[in-house]
């Protein structure tokens, strides 16, 4: 499973079944919401992408649309761990409306959502077999249940060479995270797709370029990035060996 998603969507009721009826996203409507929900921020035109694409985009771009019900935000800043902590502008934008928290990211196998209505938290949830249960707010969902229930356990199998270690969790959140996109926003990123499941792959969407002048310059935390480096001793390179373990290569070899 390789899913990752920073999603964000302020519709006036369900989300899937207005995207089910999306056209063209008209790019005036599209800035203006971007200017409204990112006070402060230079925010310029760049590439666009396809919902079913860019529901991750490279950090400081957002792909977003706004429709007449429907609203939706691309963007690694919604990746928060506690998502009931969202900025508040953002929450009292969906004043009368539902707001939908996306998140998860495959690397580290964590997954956050959340769901607001009439800017009242009902529900959030974010989990990672390194940090447990980092936040649980509100009633599960339906679909929810079976994991709590313990019927959808992770299948998860150990690298080779290491010992076989229970999941720290009682099932994958990966797993749930597809659940609750498909639930909460109609669509999935990995799996198989069901004939009512919405076309993220035809919903067009905006691309912009947002920097925030309050935040870290970029050209400064490169150069810590850098300074980490080299700092770093050579790479470690490992090969399978005859037995399935894995072997450390002579870095002299490489």
């Amino acid at each position: 499973m390789g899913a990752k998603t920073g999603l964000l969507v302020f519709a006036d009721g369900d989300v899937p079944g207005p995207l089910r009826q999306v056209g063209a996203a008209d790019l005036d409507e599209a800035t203006r919401m971007m200017r409204r929900l990112y006070p402060g921020c230079e925010i310029e035109e760049a590439g666009g992408s396809t919902l079913g694409e860019g529901v991750y985009p490279p950090n400081g771009t957002t792909y977003a649309a706004s429709w007449s019900g429907v609203e939706i935000i691309c963007d690694q800043r919604v990746m928060i761990d506690f998502p009931s902590r969202l900025p508040e502008h953002l929450v009292a934008a969906s004043a009368g409306r539902r707001l939908v928290l996306h998140a998860m990211h495959s690397v580290v196998d964590w997954l956050a959502f959340a769901v607001w209505e009439d800017g009242r938290l009902i529900r959030s949830l974010s989990l990672s077999p390194d940090h447990g249960i980092i936040e649980n707010i509100g009633e599960p969902f339906s679909f929810e249940l079976p994991y709590w229930a313990g019927d959808r356990p992770a299948d998860v199998f150990p690298w080779p060479g290491e010992e076989e270690e229970p999941y720290a969790l009682p099932f994958h959140p990966l797993e749930l995270g597809e659940d609750a996109l498909r639930a909460l926003c109609g669509f999935i990123r990995e799996g198989r797709p069901e004939p009512e499941d919405v076309d993220a792959d035809s919903i067009e969407l905006h691309g912009f370029r947002v920097t925030d002048p309050q935040a870290p310059d970029t050209a400064e935390k490169e150069a810590e990035l850098r300074k980490a480096m080299e700092r770093m001793g050579p790479p470690r390179i490992y090969t399978m060996g005859p037995d399935g373990s894995l072997v450390e290569q002579d870095s002299l070899e490489i």
